[in-house]
């Protein structure tokens, strides 16, 4: 288990990485360690992205020790909360966990798209393409902390990614999405954690806070 993954200066971005194609404009980006309030642990991190174009989005990942083998269970789970007169800002809000092992990528995605549907999307990752999970979203409330949990494993035998079940304050569904890995040919194995928040239409700013943010797996 990794725990309070939220509270480190160790954030990384890589520019415009997470838009099509890992190209275009890149908006303007920061993240805050160690926030008092609002948090639940007194060590929240604040997130935050000002666009100048519409559509853009900031992209946070951390490095964890490398998982060399087959993942039976990944949890990722933390704590969101969105500041009110924010509540409408987001285009969507988007995370994962990925595992890089014998130069196949086991991607783990989620999106929560406001616009455009109000779903749940996973990210299949050989196709670079967001699917509809079938899961309604409904938009985080503000001025209030919202628990989110992702659950997963993979086949590494057979190159596949499952996303399990998502659960967003206590209501758990499952969904059983199968993804096929994608085969990069890296030749290091990797580990890493993401958070990642996209513009709107109108390339409002806006920020999020994130607590308890914990990775577990077997």
């Amino acid at each position: 288990m990794i725990d309070n993954v939220q509270d480190s200066p160790n954030w990384l971005t890589c520019g415009s990485c997470g838009n099509n194609g890992g190209t275009g404009p890149v908006a303007t980006f920061a993240f805050t360690p160690g926030i008092a309030m609002p948090s639940e642990s007194g060590r929240a991190t604040n997130f935050s992205i000002s666009a100048s174009v519409p559509f853009t989005n900031a992209y946070f990942y951390r490095q964890q020790p490398i998982i060399s083998n087959q993942i039976n269970a990944l949890t990722y789970e933390f704590d969101l909360y969105i500041p009110n007169g924010m509540q409408t800002a987001p285009q969507a809000i988007e995370f994962e966990c990925q595992q890089t092992l014998n130069g196949w990528v086991y991607n783990f995605a989620w999106q929560a798209q406001y616009y455009g549907g109000n779903v749940w999307r996973t990210f299949d990752y050989g196709l670079q393409q967001w699917q509809s999970a079938n899961v309604v979203f409904t938009p985080f409330t503000a001025g209030t902390w919202h628990h989110i949990v992702a659950e997963y494993h993979n086949d590494i035998a057979n190159h596949t990614v499952f996303h399990d079940a998502i659960t967003v304050d206590g209501v758990r569904t499952v969904v059983g999405i199968t993804h096929n890995a994608f085969f990069s040919g890296a030749a290091n194995a990797q580990f890493t954690n993401a958070f990642q928040l996209d513009s709107n239409s109108t390339a409002t700013p806006y920020n999020v806070y994130v607590d308890k943010m914990r990775i577990t797996y077997q």
